[in-house]
């Protein structure tokens, strides 16, 4: 059912798309609860139109309680931007973090910045470093980029070169500037080394 509601929206038959997703909604399966709630949120001429963005908090919430991380996930996004819902922050927090500790990549970084600022949580930077080196090590370009920052500013300037590559690689554009002034600082050793490392480098599976 999932299935054949994501190939109806793909079609641009939200309408059907829509009904499918409840129907495995509410037989309680979570993914088609989370597809419901964002397609709810999406699209403002689906089947609930004007957009019904109650149900659609309540379905990314049964979701999202069921451990579903793409709903922790699009919650938080909710929380945090107060379009939806009104802002909360503290909500938006909790919710990042529960996605991030269940695999999801994109509040991985989320959450390092929330510690980072003390937005939602108690300001860590310990905890900030440690959630943007785990967004990094599975392929999000702005905390590789960050990441390579963070350990250029201690220190490691091999390592910021291996991050800051792989950033430029996934299009972060800043990144090779910053990367291109390290490297000069570096030995012809240390450079080719940093090079093949982050040439033979694979992500660590996430959920995005």
């Amino acid at each position: 059912m999932v299935d054949a509601g994501l190939i109806y929206w793909e079609m641009g038959k939200k309408e059907q798309g829509i009904a499918w997703y409840r129907k495995a909604a509410e037989l309680g399966n979570p993914t088609g609860q989370c597809n419901l709630g964002i397609s709810y949120l999406q699209d403002v001429n689906c089947a609930a139109d004007p957009p019904n963005t109650k149900e659609a908090i309540a379905w990314l919430y049964k979701a999202s309680v069921a451990g579903h991380v793409r709903a922790q996930y699009q919650l938080a996004l909710c929380w945090h931007q107060g379009r939806v819902l009104n802002q909360n922050v503290q909500e938006a927090a909790r919710w990042y973090l529960r996605a991030a500790e269940g695999g999801y990549v994109r509040a991985m970084y989320n959450t390092s910045l929330g510690y980072s600022f003390g937005e939602g949580l108690v300001q860590s930077q310990r905890l900030a470093r440690q959630w943007m080196k785990k967004a990094a090590d599975r392929g999000h370009s702005k905390a590789q980029f960050e990441h390579g920052l963070g350990v250029f500013s201690e220190g490691e300037m091999m390592k910021a070169v291996i991050y800051l590559k792989l950033a430029t690689r996934a299009g972060e554009t800043a990144a090779a500037h910053v990367k291109n002034v390290i490297v000069q600082q570096l030995s012809t050793i240390s450079h080719d080394r940093a090079m093949h490392l982050a040439n033979n480098w694979h992500a660590i599976p996430s959920t995005r």
